[in-house]
């Protein structure tokens, strides 16, 4: 920036000389909101001032900087500091590092993808490619940065977008269909049977558009499965549950039923199992590609009722005087 292109950054985001960084990230926040690109479609002057914005934020919140710019001013380059050349496409270069990731400011700015959204509960976030030579609105799947030899201005992976979507664990089982937007994009995403949280859907050509190659990079989904009340996942493979089962049930036996993901099925307790015991249901877990199901880890809990009848208090009291058996025979005699 040459010394008559002067900018006084505390001015264009609207703070004093001895803001804070959090004054400083309210102020760009809410400036962005209103400039972005893609809140002001084909407007120019709304995007040099995101332009401008992104630059002052970008210095400002660098402690090292804005020292620098503090103490030399116009001349704050020449002391030590000088930023590198926009490129085209370039958004200013802004420093993202103010972020926990770039979800937190898209997610702020456009409440998710171009303001649209899934339905049913789905939702999507963003990362920004930051690495050497990276547009500042290119994306990088792993949202740590353009790749080693991957920061040419024509490489379309700094144009990839990372999105999340949250399925609930019956759609994530059987498979689904969502339909979101993306700008003027409408898409429908086929989300096959058996995904997982982490499971990764690549969307081909469906990410930014590079104004070098003029070619759009790819949108990868990470999927996120809801919390369900009764099935868990056991690691990277098994489905696992808890089944409570009376004190009678325990010592004699039984025959239950037990919920699977595709409906109940008849399981056998075997007489005198103890609580927290698993029986394994194979092949009842979860969808596997081009396998068999996983198995499904059952966990029984003894559970005592909180109150009972007359009647069975007299049968319980009535065992308790005649029963044989010390549950607590092998801790009897503990020591330290």
């Amino acid at each position: 920036m040459a010394t008559t292109d002067f900018k006084d950054y505390y001015q264009i985001l609207g703070v004093s000389k001895s803001a804070s960084t959090d004054d400083i990230k309210r102020a760009f926040r809410k400036l962005a909101r209103k400039y972005h690109p893609d809140v002001n479609p084909g407007d120019q002057v709304a995007e040099a001032k995101f332009k401008e914005i992104n630059e002052a934020n970008e210095i400002l919140s660098d402690s090292e900087k804005r020292r620098k710019y503090d103490q030399f001013g116009r001349y704050w380059q020449q002391g030590g500091q000088t930023r590198p050349n926009p490129t085209p496409g370039d958004f200013g270069g802004f420093d993202f590092s103010n972020y926990g990731s770039f979800n937190e400011l898209l997610n702020e700015l456009l409440g998710g993808l171009g303001g649209g959204g899934f339905p049913g509960g789905g939702r999507t976030s963003y990362r920004q490619s930051t690495g050497p030579g990276a547009p500042g609105f290119g994306f990088d799947p792993t949202g740590g940065g353009s790749a080693p030899g991957n920061s040419a201005p024509g490489n379309s992976t700094q144009f990839d977008q990372e999105a999340s979507i949250t399925l609930t664990m019956a759609d994530a089982f059987n498979g689904t269909q969502k339909k979101f937007r993306i700008g003027s994009d409408a898409l429908t995403v086929k989300i096959p049977a058996g995904v997982k949280p982490g499971s990764k859907i690549r969307l081909r050509g469906k990410g930014q558009m590079n104004p070098y190659s003029q070619q759009r990079g790819d949108i990868y989904l990470t999927v996120e499965v809801q919390a369900h009340p009764f099935f868990k996942f056991d690691g990277d493979s098994n489905l696992v549950c808890e089944v409570p089962i009376s004190p009678d049930e325990a010592v004699l036996g039984a025959k239950i039923e037990v919920p699977t993901p595709d409906g109940s099925v008849n399981v056998n307790i075997p007489a005198g199992i103890r609580s927290g015991q698993t029986l394994r249901l194979r092949g009842k877990g979860w969808p596997k590609p081009k396998e068999n199901r996983t198995d499904q880890l059952v966990t029984v809990i003894i559970k005592a009722p909180k109150t009972v009848t007359d009647k069975e208090r007299a049968l319980y009291e009535q065992l308790n005087s005649i029963r044989s058996y010390d549950p607590r025979q092998e801790v009897n005699s503990v020591k330290l």
